[in-house]
């Protein structure tokens, strides 16, 4: 009976103390993960695609590149190769006057870039433009 006391007693027994170190290593663990983690920026052309059969016309800017934002590991984010993205937004289904927004669609290899733990997204997620009916 003395040695299940002294077991239960080694086990519960100062317990803030055990606590304590748990979440201190805990913090380490994370601390060390996550100072690791960089950002890196990247200039990409984009696609946009208008429907030239629209009465609609683009009259704002139409965006000839975006940023990529790849975040990851300090000692692979920059063997990644910008030109393995590309960005595209599809206006084609604009009907009616005013802003239109659209999410900026980027397609890459992703078994690649998740199997590393990078993330990748766009800056900005979405684009506006400004449609007027034309002169056609």
């Amino acid at each position: 009976m003395q040695n299940k006391n002294k077991f239960s007693s080694a086990l519960f027994g100062n317990w803030v103390v055990k606590v304590f170190c748990f979440l201190a290593a805990l913090g380490i663990v994370v601390a060390v993960r996550f100072l690791n983690v960089t950002d890196r920026v990247v200039t990409i052309p984009i696609t946009v695609y208008i429907n030239a059969q629209s009465p609609y016309e683009p009259v704002s800017l139409v965006p000839e590149s975006v940023d990529v934002v790849i975040t990851g590991d300090d000692d692979i984010v920059y063997l990644v190769d910008p030109s393995l993205i590309t960005a595209s937004v599809d206006f084609s289904d604009v009907g009616e006057e005013g802003i239109a927004r659209r999410v900026v669609y980027l397609d890459y290899d992703n078994d690649i870039f998740s199997s590393y733990g990078l993330t990748i997204k766009s800056s900005p997620a979405t684009i506006r433009i400004l449609f007027q009916e034309g002169s056609k």
